[in-house]
C-alpha cells in the first residue's frame, strides 16, 4: 500500500508499505538481474550500501536456473539471502531485445532463448506463474515493448495489447495468490504504461491501465536511445492521468541528473544497470561528476573515489589503488566500484529525500541537476 506524505509541485515524498518491509520513496532499486548484482555483490553487501529493493529479472531465471528450482528453494528471498522487497521484472523487455527469434501473437510469443536456443513460450499467465515461484515482492505485468523510434499504428496496437494482457496479468494473479502452496500470497501486480512517445498513446493507455485499480503503475518503453528531452516529455504527459495515491515507477532510468529531473514530474520508484555497470569499467559517480579511473592521472592519486562519500570503498581505499587493481585485471576492483556506485545512487535518493522533507527540493535540484551526470 502507498502513502504519500506530502508534495513539493509535482515530486513526491512517500512510504510503500510491503510484505516484506516498508520502502521509503522516491527509492532506486538495485538491479540484481539474476539473484545477484554484477560485479560480486551479495544481498549482504546490499545491506551494507543502502539497497531497500533487489530487482531480479523473470525471464532470466526462468531460462536459469528456472523458477521452478527457486520455488523448491523457498523462493528469491531465501534463495538469495535478501528479506527486504523484491521486484521481479516481468520479462516483456528481456524477450524482445535478447530473445533469437520471437513472435508475438495475441496469446503471448514464442521465442527462442538467448542461452541455449530452446523454444519458449511466454504469455501474461506464464509470466505471472514464474514471479509467483520466484515469490517476488512486486510482479511485473507481462507488456509489449516496442522499437523506438516507432510507427504510430503499430505503438497503438501494442499498447492496446498490453491492457489486454494486463487484464490477463491481473485475473491470474489473483488465482495464483488465492492457492495454499503460493510462496507469497500478498504479491503486488504493476501495470506498465506503454505508446512510444505518442503522447496521446500513453495519455489513453495510462487512463485505461489506471481502471483496473493495481497496486503501482510503470513508465515503460523510455530510455531505450531517444532523447531526454522526449522521456522528460512523455513523463509529465502522463503524470496527471497516473492515480495519486499509487506508487509510480520509471523503469530503467537513469543517470543522477534523470531521476532528479522525474523525481521533479512526480515519480517516485527508479531502476537502472548503469552505476554497476559503469562502474566495472572505472566510471564512478562522485558529487562532483563522473571520473574516469582508468585515466593516468589517478594513478598516484591518494584520496578515495569520492571525498563526500561514506560507502565501504571509499572509507578503505585509495584511487591509486583500485586503479591498480583494474590494471592487473584483478576482480576486487569490479567489486569497490559497484559497491560505491550503488551506494552513492542510494545516498542520492536519501539526500532528495531529505530534501522533499525539508521543502528543499528545487534547490537540491538546482545546485545538482546537471554536475552530477557531468564528466570530469
Amino acid at each position: 500500500m502507498y502513502k504519500l506524505i506530502k508534495t513539493e509541485g509535482t515530486a513526491r515524498r512517500g512510504e510503500l508499505e510491503t510484505v516484506h518491509g516498508t520502502v521509503q520513496t522516491p527509492a532506486f532499486m538495485n538491479v540484481a538481474t539474476c539473484g545477484a548484482i554484477k560485479g560480486a555483490l551479495s544481498a549482504v553487501d546490499l545491506r551494507d550500501i543502502n539497497c531497500q529493493v533487489m530487482l531480479s529479472n523473470t525471464y532470466h531465471l526462468h531460462v536459469r536456473p528456472g523458477d521452478g528450482l527457486v520455488r523448491e528453494m523457498g523462493g528469491l528471498h531465501k534463495f538469495s539471502d535478501w528479506s527486504g522487497p523484491i521486484l521481479t521484472d516481468s520479462g516483456g523487455f528481456q524477450v524482445f531485445s535478447l530473445a533469437k527469434l520471437r513472435k508475438i501473437k495475441e496469446e503471448g510469443v514464442y521465442f527462442q532463448s538467448h542461452v541455449d536456443g530452446r523454444h519458449i513460450f511466454m504469455g501474461p499467465e506464464e509470466s505471472m506463474q514464474i514471479q509467483s515461484n520466484l515469490g517476488s515482492t512486486i510482479a511485473m505485468a507481462f507488456d509489449e515493448c516496442v522499437e523506438n523510434p516507432c510507427e504510430y499504428k503499430y505503438a497503438k496496437e501494442a499498447a492496446e495489447r498490453t491492457v489486454r494482457w494486463l487484464e490477463r496479468c491481473k485475473k491470474e494473479m489473483q488465482r495464483l495468490n488465492s492457492l495454499p502452496d503460493t510462496i507469497n500470497k500478498n504479491q503486488l501486480l504493476f501495470g506498465i504504461n506503454q505508446g512510444c512517445t505518442y503522447e496521446d498513446l500513453r495519455i489513453e493507455n495510462m487512463k485505461q491501465i489506471a481502471e483496473l485499480d493495481l497496486d503501482g503503475y510503470a513508465i515503460g518503453g523510455l530510455a531505450v536511445g531517444e532523447p531526454k528531452e522526449d522521456m522528460y516529455r512523455i513523463i509529465s504527459a502522463v503524470e496527471p492521468y497516473a492515480p495519486k495515491d499509487k506508487i509510480r515507477y520509471l523503469m530503467g532510468v537513469g543517470t543522477p541528473g534523470n531521476i532528479i529531473e522525474a523525481v521533479s514530474r512526480g515519480v517516485d520508484l527508479f531502476d537502472c544497470v548503469m552505476p554497476s555497470r559503469n562502474a566495472r569499467h572505472g566510471h564512478l559517480n562522485t558529487k562532483k561528476g563522473i571520473i574516469n579511473l582508468n585515466n593516468n592521472k589517478y594513478e598516484k592519486d591518494p584520496l578515495p573515489i569520492d571525498p563526500e562519500c561514506s560507502c565501504p570503498t571509499c572509507r578503505h581505499f585509495s584511487r591509486a589503488y583500485i586503479r591498480h587493481l583494474f590494471k592487473a585485471k584483478e576482480m576486487l576492483a569490479m567489486r569497490l566500484c559497484v559497491m560505491h556506485n550503488l551506494y552513492f545512487y542510494n545516498n542520492l535518493m536519501q539526500e532528495i529525500r531529505d530534501a522533499l522533507d525539508n521543502g528543499t527540493f528545487a534547490e537540491y535540484r538546482e545546485k545538482y541537476v546537471d554536475i552530477l551526470d557531468k564528466r570530469i
